[in-house]
């Protein structure tokens, strides 16, 4: 059955109930962290408005290819002002489609834009249990699709990003660059860090968000640095190859900073294995697929000498 048959369960709307929810909210990770998110909470809770991780449905409003195989979708949404729990976390979102299980995606728009967001997309070809991508690359203006908003993804035991480090390093392979580019605005607007990407593609028709990473950088000439490295051709001005630990001493903060430094690794399973060793899964009683969890640190990161603490796989 496809998921938006789904019926959404509406929350309890006395008075009682919404106080008391509301002055529990930091304990069960609900924490407004603005007046706005103050009030799209109340509003969830008094059933005025959509709770962000309700299955409901998303129209897109225009869809641009943007490179060979991946295009950018402007999606708009009702019953709340903005995608996520808060207008600060970074956000993610699970995608269904037709036949296919949910795939995760990650808004490259920043957490705070009210009604709409955008997805960066690859068209991965179709198969079973799959085409998620190829689904929504599909979709016209007035299209449609069913999702909902994930939990908080925890950091080392926070979901804050911000005032948390001095350096931030961001690896990024292909489409591993969506996620890494909304925390990359939000440090560049609600931090002081100095961050550096290292984005990673075959060629250089297929880096995606180039120009805008260019753009950020010229605006942020003192706290942004780019690094792009192609792995099927070789061109002036970019590093070659998927990466090694030379070019990741070159490209990344100093892992001798400790801890005012954080690395986030995003891509295919076996571009962040590569780079940070494979993300786990908890065992389960029931052999049921567990929650992922880190896993030990290995790969290119580990030989550059940084550690667990300072790395993380998005």
């Amino acid at each position: 059955m496809l998921a938006g048959a789904l019926t959404p369960m509406r929350r309890p709307s006395s008075p009682a109930v919404v106080g008391a929810l509301l002055a529990s909210a930091t304990s069960i990770g609900r924490a407004a962290s603005s007046p706005a998110a103050e009030t799209q909470t109340a509003e969830c809770l008094t059933g005025s408005a959509s709770f962000p991780e309700e299955l409901q449905t998303y129209h897109v409003m225009n869809n641009t290819r943007v490179s060979p195989d991946s295009n950018i979708l402007r999606v708009g949404f009702q019953g709340r002002n903005y995608l996520g729990f808060d207008d600060r976390t970074p956000t993610c979102i699970s995608v269904y489609s037709p036949n296919a299980k949910a795939k995760s995606y990650s808004p490259i728009s920043l957490p705070d834009e009210r009604g709409t967001f955008e997805l960066l997309v690859k068209s991965y070809p179709m198969r079973p249990g799959g085409g998620v991508g190829a689904y929504l690359c599909s979709l016209n203006a007035g299209d449609t699709f069913e999702a909902k908003v994930k939990s908080k993804r925890v950091v080392h035991r926070s979901s804050d990003i911000v005032g948390r480090w001095s350096q931030v390093g961001l690896v990024a392979g292909g489409t591993g660059i969506a996620p890494l580019y909304q925390l990359l605005q939000i440090l560049l607007r609600d931090d002081t860090s100095v961050i550096s990407v290292l984005s990673i593609n075959k060629r250089e028709e297929d880096i995606l968000l180039k120009t805008e990473l260019d753009e950020l950088a010229r605006k942020h000439p003192g706290r942004l640095r780019l690094t792009y490295s192609l792995t099927d051709e070789n061109k002036p001005g970019y590093e070659s190859g998927r990466g090694n630990v030379e070019m990741a001493l070159r490209a990344l903060p100093k892992p001798s900073l400790k801890r005012e430094v954080m690395v986030f690794v995003c891509g295919k399973d076996g571009f962040v294995e590569s780079y940070g060793g494979r993300v786990e899964r908890e065992k389960t009683s029931d052999g049921s697929k567990g929650k992922k969890i880190q896993g030990p640190l290995l790969g290119i990161l580990k030989d550059a000498g940084f550690d667990e603490s300072q790395v993380f796989k998005y």
